[in-house]
C-alpha cells in the first residue's frame, strides 16, 4: 500500500467517527497523476447525491505529457461503496448532522482508494484541548528518552 496524499487538516478541525475504504472514479490521465503523488486533499468534502457518493474539490494536477484530452482537475468524481455502506453513511449523516471527509488516498494493488470518515466538528476550545494533549505527550517522551 502507497499512500499518496493525506488530510493532516482533517484530525484537527474534526473527531473522526466511522472511517470507510472507497474505490474511486478516475480518468485515464487521472491516475497517471495520482500514481505520481500530484494529488491534494486538504479542501475536499463528500457529498451524496441520488444515493451515490462524490468526492468535491479533490485536487489531481493535469498530467504532464498528457493531450488535448486531459481532464479538469477539481471535478467532482464518484465514491465506489456498497449499497448498504451508503445507507449507512447517509443515515447517520441525517441524524447527527455529520460531514464526510477525506482523510488519505492511496494506491493498493494498482487501484486508487479513498479512506473517508464521518466526521463532527471540533469547537475551537477542542482545538486547544487536543494541541495541550499533544505538547504535553511530547514532553513527556523527549524527558524520557533523555533519562534512558
Amino acid at each position: 500500500m502507497k499512500i499518496v496524499a493525506t488530510n493532516k487538516k482533517a484530525n484537527h478541525n474534526y473527531f473522526l467517527l466511522d472511517k470507510y475504504e472507497a474505490g474511486i472514479v478516475l480518468k485515464g490521465t487521472e491516475i497517471k497523476s495520482v500514481r505520481a503523488n500530484k494529488v491534494s486533499i486538504g479542501d475536499s468534502y463528500a457529498r451524496i447525491k441520488d444515493n451515490e457518493i462524490f468526492l468535491v474539490n479533490m485536487h489531481i494536477s493535469k498530467y504532464d505529457h498528457g493531450n488535448l484530452f486531459n481532464h479538469d482537475e477539481t471535478r467532482s468524481r464518484k465514491l465506489l461503496l456498497n449499497k448498504k455502506e451508503i445507507t449507512r453513511i447517509t443515515r447517520k449523516m441525517n441524524q447527527d448532522g455529520l460531514t464526510l471527509v477525506p482523510t488519505k488516498v492511496y494506491l493498493e494493488r494498482g487501484l486508487c482508494k479513498v479512506e473517508i470518515a464521518l466526521a463532527k466538528g471540533k469547537k475551537n476550545y477542542d482545538k486547544r484541548h487536543s494541541l495541550k494533549e499533544k505538547d504535553s505527550l511530547r514532553r513527556v517522551e523527549k524527558t524520557l528518552k533523555e533519562r534512558y
